[in-house]
């Protein structure tokens, strides 16, 4: 992990954990980062995980060795970042907390008898100066909390950026976008508006790196592919054109119409099985292809759980922008597609296609009909 001369890394990796934030699988497991910067005052940036602050506090020793931090700036106050907060105050007590307004709020609601013996509370874009660096703080509320704000080093250019360009996993991965992708999604995506706030903000601001709390350091290459797709996934834009077919089948049949819908498209495709799949992975896909196909079987006069999970996850990510077709199967009253386009009109610009295909049952040569048509208004 390559940082500035005066820049250290003291964060922790969690090769245990198996959900984040009790539901996204994170198989490689999640990096809680952390910086010192050593300069005329010595500074942290966030804590980690409470089930890592002896190891963190142990990184912070072996670079300070008997020096004391004098700031430890508190970006974002959820549990993984602010879980060692009062540890790390037993052992350096005379450490000044910096944060805002809603930070103090917070750590009063998660840390009730903590005794703060300094801080300081900053306002939107006020400085702090630590030597040679200065340090800026510019508010980005909602991403993805209301007291989250980022710091900007105008010394060494680098953004210190709290949960904004995270991922999920560790260093030990190659490829950002897709767990980059996974975890903005999952995460952030509801607070597009927020993001673009942000972007405006640091608008005019030269980046060289970026310091986030999960996942790994973005520089050079890896920092302009990270920029241009946050931009893309702020506005809700899609990545490329291709189509994302996500399907429920209980018995096979609906399966049978989603295998010939695959043998009649043309271009870039992906395919989900909605009850064996990693729902965050395919809410990833949804946006990141520019066509989307819904296809389920009728259950309960409504539509197969797992789908109603997938469409509510879609909607609560504010999805827009984006063509859908829709295949149902009922065997007496099929009402899929009335149940999912009622779903998706509280989304913003989706095009419905009027292709859309009802098997009553089983596959049979109409329907198949009906299906190359769908194909033909995908491409």
């Amino acid at each position: 992990m390559d940082m500035k001369k005066d820049i250290y890394y003291i964060g922790v990796n969690d090769l245990k954990i198996d959900l984040f934030e009790g539901q996204y699988r994170v198989p490689n497991g999640m990096m809680y980062n952390s910086y010192l910067l050593w300069d005329t005052y010595k500074v942290i940036f966030d804590t980690v995980d409470l089930n890592f602050a002896e190891e963190w506090l142990n990184n912070i020793k072996q670079i300070l060795m008997d020096e004391n931090p004098d700031y430890l700036i508190i970006q974002h106050m959820e549990p993984d970042h602010s879980g060692s907060i009062k540890k790390f105050m037993e052992v350096y007590p005379n450490t000044t907390l910096v944060g805002n307004v809603k930070t103090f709020t917070m750590i009063q609601q998660f840390f009730s008898d903590l005794r703060i013996n300094k801080k300081i509370e900053v306002k939107d874009g006020e400085v702090l100066e630590v030597g040679k660096h200065s340090l800026r703080f510019i508010f980005a509320p909602m991403v993805h909390w209301p007291e989250v704000m980022v710091t900007y080093d105008s010394t060494d250019h680098c953004l210190f950026s709290a949960d904004a360009f995270g991922r999920f996993g560790t260093e030990l991965e190659t490829d950002w976008v897709e767990e980059a992708r996974r975890y903005y999604f999952g995460i952030v995506g509801k607070y597009g508006s927020s993001v673009k706030a942000l972007f405006a903000k640091i608008a005019d601001k030269k980046i060289d790196c970026i310091y986030p709390l999960h996942g790994p350091i973005l520089e050079k290459d890896r920092l302009t592919e990270a920029l241009m797709y946050y931009k893309k996934w702020s506005n809700y834009e899609a990545e490329e054109d291709g189509v994302c077919i996500a399907y429920c089948s209980i018995y096979g049949n609906t399966k049978k119409a989603v295998d010939f819908l695959i043998k009649n498209l043309k271009g870039k495709y992906v395919v989900f099985d909605l009850a064996r799949c990693d729902l965050p992975q395919v809410i990833g896909y949804a946006f990141k292809y520019s066509k989307l196909v819904l296809a389920t079987p009728t259950y309960n006069g409504e539509v197969f759980p797992p789908m109603e999970a997938f469409l509510h996850g879609l909607i609560e990510r504010n999805y827009q922008n984006r063509t859908v077709g829709m295949m149902e199967n009922g065997s007496w009253a099929p009402m899929a597609i009335k149940y999912m386009t009622k779903y998706l009109e509280k989304a913003k610009n989706i095009h419905l296609l009027e292709q859309s295909v009802t098997i009553r049952s089983g596959l049979n040569l109409q329907n198949e009909e009906e299906i190359k048509a769908l194909a033909d208004a995908l491409k």
